[in-house]
């Protein structure tokens, strides 16, 4: 699995510095569903992902993400990571559902952020 999880986040920081359409789409499953905040709608299907994404993208250079693996049930692994930006520092979990093809099924990403305390 840990293997599987530094590919996939490999993956997702390559996609995230080049906002490439084809390199988000790499990471998720056609129906793949990604919770965005506890009680907001998922974004369903890769290309509303897509979508989604690039109306939100960073700027390349703009941030710095440094993570760990904490956890794994099965085909889920849970990520903690620190997303850090010129202004502001965010704590993030992440649970990741995979398919047997190494992409996301479902991504669910919940950040604090560290100045708000």
């Amino acid at each position: 699995m840990a293997e599987r999880v530094q590919n996939w986040i490999d993956g997702y920081l390559r996609a995230w510095r080049s906002n490439a359409p084809d390199d988000i789409r790499e990471l998720f499953t056609e129906d793949a569903v990604y919770y965005t905040a506890p009680f907001r709608e998922p974004w369903r299907g890769v290309d509303d992902i897509v979508e989604q994404w690039l109306v939100r993208k960073d700027e390349p250079g703009d941030a710095s993400f440094t993570w760990k693996q904490v956890g794994e049930d099965g085909d889920r692994a849970f990520v903690q990571g620190e997303t850090v930006y010129a202004d502001t520092t965010f704590s993030n979990l992440w649970v990741i559902d995979f398919a047997s093809d190494g992409r996301a099924a479902a991504f669910t990403e919940w950040w604090m952020d560290q100045s708000a305390g």
